[in-house]
């Protein structure tokens, strides 16, 4: 199958959100459209880190670094944050938004926690 050599159309959208997802293994930076519409992405692992270097601030915030970069290209200038999970990437990844240029309108933590639901997975002994 040959490789299509089609560009992607620049959206011209002002306004969008960013999705950090930090995970104690992994972070994911997704930029979408208000609606919903992924406009770019980056991951710890995308970025060629591998093993526990994924889950460093670094790594998390060349991830961020890739996906706003490709959200300037879209005609992103303001965002919202929105922060999922714990890991360490949290702040240096939205710190990583602010210095691309983008301005951060609001930070949101989405990160979810139980009212007492699900029994909790037994504790690993260390």
């Amino acid at each position: 199958m040959a490789k299509s050599n089609k560009r992607k159309a620049r959206k011209n959208i002002s306004k969008a959100v960013a999705h950090v997802k930090a995970t104690f293994n992994n972070t994911i930076v997704t930029i979408t459209a208000p609606n919903g519409d992924t406009l770019a992405w980056g991951s710890s692992g995308a970025m060629g880190f591998k093993g526990t270097r994924k889950s460093t601030p670094f790594a998390a915030q060349r991830a961020a670094d890739r996906a706003a970069a490709e959200a300037k290209r879209h005609g992103v200038k303001e965002i919202e944050v929105r922060v999922k999970g714990t890991g360490s990437g949290r702040e240096s990844s939205i710190r990583a938004l602010s210095n691309a240029g983008l301005k951060i309108v609001q930070i949101e933590d989405k990160t979810p926690l139980p009212h007492n639901g699900c029994r909790a997975k037994k504790r690993r002994r260390t």
